[in-house]
């Protein structure tokens, strides 16, 4: 797979329009492998006022390799490579199962049983509405990864349900700055004691970093932005429980979906 990303033919098939930044969809084939994949040009990045020009398909890839260090697999495929439109991020392209909801907006009696509560509003009419997310190891997994890589931009969205029963993250361009700059929906694990699971990809992902993933991460971050992502994983392993919100800026993206 990373062979037909790095070095596929890709053809635009179509544009998802409601990105807010240039996000084409196409085919990828090399050598007689074929699949769907996400081409995102650094020249179709939006600037931001917080997050350097030209720097977000980079970031996308960095957080690829958190999610391999980790051994979690939580963020598809992605490379930097040139493309139709010049250098940017490709990404495998993930098949969703439509009946399969992690995150959703209800009523507060119709919240599922094993679910958990992030925020309570009220909807257009007025009537009481709540947002949730499903409490499984999989969005645990997630919450986890989206802390140490400071993800400011986990909308309900980018949390994609695998026709392969896997659960994926995607759109990471917003991620591995030095400021707390969490934003998610995925708050419902607050205060709660990370899983031996999740503490022993932190802890895969801390020996890479005395290895060879910093070096990695620094094709695609500045040093100190990689100085930060080290201590935001040594203070996940060493408190070993999901964070509160830091209080800097917005907790929760928006629009959340």
């Amino acid at each position: 797979m990373p062979a037909l990303l790095q070095h596929g033919r890709i053809e635009i098939t179509g544009r998802l329009v409601d990105a807010s930044n240039a996000t084409l969809f196409g085919s990828i084939t090399h050598d007689g492998l074929a699949a769907q994949c996400v081409y995102k040009p650094v020249r179709g990045e939006r600037p931001l006022w917080d997050f350097p020009d030209g720097t977000l398909a980079g970031r996308e890839v960095a957080s690829y390799l958190v999610s391999e260090a980790m051994g979690f697999h939580v963020v598809p495929p992605t490379v930097l490579r040139d493309g139709p439109f010049g250098s940017g991020m490709v990404q495998l392209w993930i098949d969703t199962d439509d009946e399969r909801e992690l995150v959703d907006v209800r009523a507060p009696t119709e919240v599922p049983p094993g679910w958990v509560a992030v925020l309570r509003a009220r909807d257009d009419g007025g009537r009481p509405a709540v947002l949730v997310h499903a409490d499984i190891p999989e969005l645990r997994r997630l919450a986890a990864f989206d802390v140490v890589v400071n993800n400011a931009d986990r909308k309900g969205g980018h949390v994609l349900a695998g026709v392969d029963g896997r659960v994926y993250g995607v759109d990471h361009g917003l991620t591995m700055h030095v400021e707390d700059k969490l934003r998610t929906v995925l708050w419902g694990f607050v205060g709660q004691e990370l899983s031996p699971e999740v503490i022993e990809g932190l802890e895969k992902l801390r020996a890479g970093l005395d290895g060879g993933l910093a070096d990695e991460l620094g094709q695609h971050v500045t040093r100190r932005e990689t100085r930060a992502f080290a201590d935001r994983v040594d203070a996940l392993l060493e408190s070993r429980v999901y964070p509160p919100p830091s209080g800097y800026g917005p907790a929760i993206p928006w629009p959340a979906f």
